[in-house]
């Protein structure tokens, strides 16, 4: 992991992991890039290097945690282009491109059958396209104005956070329907084709997330108040750590999960703030090992937390 720094050439950074292509072409960055370094090229581009390399990281090292001085250090309009163009690529290239092998998979198919798959995979679009236009319409541009200095009221990261929904679920749905139930018939090469397709598309958009929730969250809390957000709240030490035995305010919090609470109500129900809240929970998913809403209720009944019969 140390091993990448922006002393390195690029083409070394994309020799140890040949996806980092896609990833540096959405902060701007052409595969035009010779022998120069990472610092080289992206002084050409108008980028901080360390910047990329945290980008990097996560896309190659399944441990890597940005520590906050990372995070202090790293440019956060430079998140926001890689954001926007990675919801640009997912939509109008990645998606677009599994429409055609899509196409040819179901050839074989009943028009019933086709139609079925088709309009899960349309849904799918539509319910990507929506969690990236509140991103591109209420988060960046809220960004943008704390980057030069505006405040705007009525708005904070916490709601970003709050109301981020998983993106790759339905995905992967969709990847074991055509694993598993789609008729022999089906061309065999159409299906391995899509099939990587999907589980590229899955990595990237964990990753694409990961971001999202433990790079530009934090530093977007740095941003609206700097005081606010310390070495010790950080979770990265803690994520290292072995799964240990939930505390009784997080077992509360889990209950109140389990009844169907949500953030705000959850937060007045236990006079505590809506960002502790968050807090909790992501301790909670880090101790169980659990990140759905459903996962979590069966948690709490198989141990004896909640009574199956109070869970409407």
């Amino acid at each position: 992991m140390d091993k990448f720094s922006s002393h390195m050439k690029v083409a070394d950074l994309v020799e140890a992991n040949y996806r980092l292509l896609g990833v540096l072409a959405r902060v701007g960055i052409d595969g035009s890039f010779g022998e120069k370094t990472v610092s080289e090229v992206c002084s050409q581009c108008g980028l901080d290097a360390d910047t990329v390399i945290l980008l990097c990281k996560v896309y190659t090292f399944p441990d890597f945690r940005p520590t906050m001085e990372m995070l202090r250090s790293s440019h956060v309009g430079d998140v926001l282009r890689y954001l926007h163009q990675s919801h640009d690529y997912y939509l109008n290239r990645a998606l677009v491109e599994m429409e055609a092998s899509i196409s040819r998979l179901l050839s074989p198919c009943s028009q019933r059958q086709q139609d079925v798959v088709w309009n899960f995979f349309r849904g799918y679009k539509v319910e990507l396209k929506n969690h990236f236009g509140f991103e591109e319409e209420e988060v960046i541009p809220y960004v943008q104005g704390l980057i030069i200095g505006q405040h705007r009221s009525g708005f904070s990261i916490d709601r970003f956070e709050e109301n981020h929904s998983n993106i790759d679920e339905k995905l992967s749905d969709f990847k074991n329907l055509v694993m598993k139930s789609l008729p022999q018939e089906c061309d065999t090469a159409a299906r391995i084709s899509l099939l990587i397709s999907v589980f590229a598309l899955q990595e990237d958009l964990k990753c694409h997330t990961w971001i999202e929730d433990n790079v530009l969250v934090p530093m977007v809390r740095l941003l609206e108040n700097p005081r606010r957000v310390r070495d010790e709240e950080r979770p990265s030490d803690a994520l290292s750590e072995e799964r240990s035995e939930l505390s009784d305010r997080e077992k509360e919090i889990l209950v109140s999960v389990a009844q169907g609470l949500l953030n705000k109500e959850i937060a007045d129900k236990h006079h505590i703030s809506i960002n502790t809240v968050i807090t909790h929970r992501k301790n909670i998913t880090r101790k169980t090992g659990i990140k759905t809403v459903p996962g979590l209720t069966v948690y709490a009944i198989l141990n004896n937390l909640i009574d199956i019969n109070t869970i409407e």
